[in-house]
């Protein structure tokens, strides 16, 4: 008689697949680290970065792996030169980081225990490590997403190459260092100082000292109290609203600075190419001005008292106050406002120069 045959059952590859898509959503669960410390440092190559208040006695990560070969990179909790670190050494100086686009690329070096970027007033430190390129295609595919959670009066700084950086809530001082990120930071106390090669600066309700400095890219800041305020970008606009500072420094390369509401004893804004207006409040001592090409229209209180210098190489002044003139032509005025208590420079390579009174 026939022997049966036996047919091989459904349920072998469908429990294969089961096993197989469990091993995937196991890799990409999060993995918790918490940093003993109150000076703690993060360094990541590739990833999106949330910065929020928590609790608890130190530091904790939350990380989430992405790309094909996520699994790759090494996670090392030690210290290094007096503070706390977290470090993610990848596993490739090639690095595929597909939320980039295809063209995009980053290089920097990076350091054989995973360190970077933190070495701008070092020259010896600036040339260590090895060359990382970073783009959105080519090279191993890993990227590791953080969710930091920070407790009150702790001192972090999170170092990122390429990816994007977000800040809420943390009340403790704060440095934010990347390559090529955009940044945005909201509700923070302490100081803060952010550093970007290229992307987008944004800052909103800033209690404590405020540094932020990008190579390219628009800057924009509101809600703003601290003793010293130092706004640099190498190329972009910088717009500042309702500013409250002891001291002001805004410096763009190429780009227009806009700043409403601003109220603060010593101003400086320069910009290399651009439009300059201003609306300033408050008691003002000692106020600079420069553009290299650009109008110039700045807001005072008619209470106002300085020692005035007004220059443009082609352009027409005007001001809306009695100025007791010591120096006059047409491209340059000299002389005094009121008590002269304080002292005003305002210049433009190629523009107009417009002082006007404010009305409340």
């Amino acid at each position: 008689m026939p022997v049966p045959v036996t047919r091989p059952t459904r349920w072998i590859p469908t429990f294969i697949l089961v096993l197989a898509l469990s091993g995937r959503l196991a890799a990409q669960q999060a993995e918790r680290y918490t940093v003993l410390g109150d000076d703690i440092a993060i360094y990541n190559l590739a990833g999106e970065v949330k910065v929020e208040a928590g609790g608890g006695p130190g530091i904790a990560a939350e990380v989430t792996r992405g790309g094909a070969e996520g699994a790759k990179i090494k996670v090392v909790r030690s210290e290094l030169d007096g503070r706390q670190t977290l470090r993610f050494i990848y596993p490739s100086d090639r690095i595929q980081y597909s939320r980039l686009s295809s063209g995009s690329s980053t290089q920097l070096r990076v350091r054989e225990d995973g360190t970077f970027g933190d070495d701008h007033d070092d020259d010896d430190r600036r040339e260590e490590g090895r060359h990382v390129d970073i783009r959105g295609r080519g090279g191993v595919d890993a990227f590791a997403d953080l969710r930091i959670t920070v407790p009150s009066g702790k001192q972090l700084s999170v170092y990122l190459a390429v990816g994007k950086v977000s800040v809420t809530n943390v009340e403790g001082d704060l440095t934010v260092s990347a390559a090529s990120a955009p940044v945005t930071t909201s509700n923070t106390r302490g100081e803060l100082r952010i550093d970007v090669g290229s992307g987008e600066v944004r800052v909103t309700q800033s209690r404590g000292d405020l540094s932020v400095d990008t190579g390219s890219g628009a800057v924009a800041v509101s809600d703003v109290r601290g003793e010293d305020v130092s706004i640099k970008t190498g190329s972009g606009q910088v717009s500042a609203s309702d500013l409250r500072s002891n001291q002001v420094s805004v410096e763009t390369g190429s780009g227009d600075i806009q700043a409403g509401g601003m109220s603060a004893g010593q101003v400086q804004l320069e910009t290399g190419s651009g439009a300059v207006t201003a609306d300033l409040t408050g008691e003002l001592w000692n106020l600079s001005v420069e553009t290299g090409s650009g109008d110039i229209t700045l807001k005072v209180p008619p209470t106002l008292g300085a020692e005035v210098d007004i220059e443009t190489s082609s352009g027409d002044i005007e001001t809306d106050f009695e100025v007791a003139v010591t120096r006059h032509a047409r491209d340059h005025l000299t002389g005094r406002i009121g008590d002269g208590r304080g002292k005003i420079d305002i210049e433009t390579g190629s523009g107009g120069i417009r002082l006007v009174k404010r009305t409340t």
